[in-house]
């Protein structure tokens, strides 16, 4: 009896984890990043899974995926038909974790998965993510300045907790995401997905982490007809949200838009 409760002891100090990729048109990257998982994983839980929701790739991501499906067990791919954007495979990857801690960040390889050893020790009680922030953006001067207006922009208009919602590199608790409604299906999801759980009353913790120059391929995102449609989005969120957002009771109190946004703490 004494030892089923000192297993139950150290069962619940090594909650189960469900880490996901979103991919798209990422054949040169995710089977590296599809290993580091593999690789970090047993060093934090007994209890995983890895989850890759590939976004309507053309290029060979799929297979790339097939083959590593047959050599990983714990490995699930779920293949869009058709692109569904950034927030379209968010929204499946939390949908179909199952674990108790949800880890998020891109297939492209820009962080390093390995890092997530950082990040699980801050999920203590009364935590529900751990976001991380970029320590340096190894990007190209365009992305850079777009990079910092937007989190200037979202931080002073949706008043969130965080200093970078631009950085995918997340820990979270599934009871904490899963009971968030996202409907965003371009990259302002992340701000959607803060915005509502901040709102929720959910607490943040902030940690630096790396952030690595793209090795293959061009980002997905930097043409002028995705950047027009992701400022469209922003703003009509932001209407939607803050300006004409409903007053509801079970909403976390206190909390007032165009105020400088607290942060909860850093590490």
């Amino acid at each position: 009896m004494q030892e089923t409760v000192i297993e139950n002891q150290i069962r619940a100090s090594r909650p189960g984890m469900s880490v996901f990729f979103p991919a798209l048109n990422d054949q040169d990257s995710i089977a590296v990043v599809v290993g580091k998982a593999f690789d970090v994983l047993p060093l934090l839980t007994d209890d995983y899974e890895v989850i890759v929701v590939n976004d309507g790739s053309r290029d060979g991501t799929a297979d790339v995926l097939d083959t590593l499906q047959r050599r990983y067990a714990r490995l699930r791919v779920i293949h869009h038909e058709r692109n569904r954007g950034y927030g379209g495979a968010l929204q499946t990857g939390f949908a179909n974790a199952s674990k108790d801690l949800i880890f998020y960040t891109d297939g492209d390889g820009q962080y390093d998965v390995k890092e997530l050893v950082k990040l699980v020790p801050l999920m203590v009680d009364g935590v529900d993510v751990v976001n991380g922030f970029k320590i340096k953006r190894s990007d190209d001067m365009r992305r850079i300045v777009l990079g910092e207006i937007y989190k200037f922009l979202a931080r002073q208009m949706f008043a969130l907790p965080i200093r970078d919602v631009d950085c995918d590199f997340r820990l979270m608790r599934r009871n904490a995401i899963q009971e968030i409604d996202l409907t965003s299906h371009s990259g302002v999801v992340c701000t959607e997905m803060i915005y509502k759980l901040k709102r929720a009353g959910r607490r943040f913790i902030e940690i630096p982490v790396h952030h690595y120059p793209r090795l293959h391929n061009r980002s997905q995102f930097f043409t002028f007809s995705r950047i027009a449609r992701t400022a469209y989005d922003f703003f009509a969120l932001w209407l939607k949200l803050v300006v004409l957002r409903p007053r509801s009771p079970g909403l976390a109190s206190g909390y007032r838009p165009f105020t400088k946004p607290e942060r909860d703490e850093t590490v």
